[in-house]
């Protein structure tokens, strides 16, 4: 039975939320600020988190930045406003997606769903590696000439589906179907804007072998050279 932490300061929405995940089949853990929510994460180690934005002690933001410390958890930052600079922070510090507040309970469970069975698919080992570079999904890490690359859970799945499918020309909405999920409400600047960061991370290193190239109109891939 997959556990599920839900941080939340209102209890309602945490009553809610808990009865849908147990209609799932999946075992509720409640916080109902962020000190707490740290503090269940780590005792309880759940498989995945409903973390609030606007909670007391500890903001979902810093909650979010801690467990990516130790941790590659997936986490679904939820936010009151859905303002576009909230749902950028929250991917930006690894959280896996957002969903904006009035929502509807059957909407995020669908998103856990979405999330989990991504995860089950990825179980297998798997290493890329690519003249100096090796992805490994395994432990979510990267390297370019043996240095550690600081990707975003989200980042590195983005190179792991370029880079695991070399020169075959990838839409914007196919990455975000593949990435995001069909029930994400995000548009295909969502995917330009992490392959923005995704690059200038990538070229602080040399690598003239292989490269994320644009394809105008259609989207990116993956070249090797």
């Amino acid at each position: 039975m997959a556990k599920i932490l839900i941080a939340d300061d209102n209890r309602q929405i945490i009553s809610i939320l808990e009865e849908y995940a147990k209609k799932e089949g999946y075992e509720p853990i409640v916080a109902t600020d962020g000190s707490e929510a740290l503090e269940l994460f780590k005792m309880r180690q759940p498989d995945i988190i409903l973390l609030d934005v606007m909670m007391p002690k500890i903001d979902g933001f810093e909650v979010c930045r801690e467990i990516r410390k130790s941790s590659n958890v997936p986490i679904i930052m939820i936010t009151a406003r859905g303002e576009d600079f909230e749902k950028i922070m929250g991917l930006d510090i690894g959280a896996d997606d957002y969903i904006v507040k009035p929502f509807s309970p059957g909407e995020v469970m669908a998103r856990v769903r979405a999330i989990l069975r991504r995860l089950e698919d990825g179980q297998k080992q798997q290493t890329l590696k690519f003249d100096n570079l090796e992805i490994n999904l395994d432990n979510y890490t990267a390297t370019i000439d043996d240095a550690d690359l600081s990707l975003t859970k989200k980042e590195l799945e983005l190179l792991w589906t370029l880079a695991s499918n070399t020169n075959r020309v990838f839409s914007r909405d196919n990455l975000l179907d593949m990435l995001w999920g069909y029930d994400y409400y995000g548009d295909s600047r969502t995917v330009d804007s992490h392959i923005k960061r995704l690059r200038t991370k990538l070229d602080i290193y040399e690598h003239d072998k292989w490269q994320i190239k644009t394809i105008w109109g259609v989207g990116y891939k993956f070249e090797v050279n």
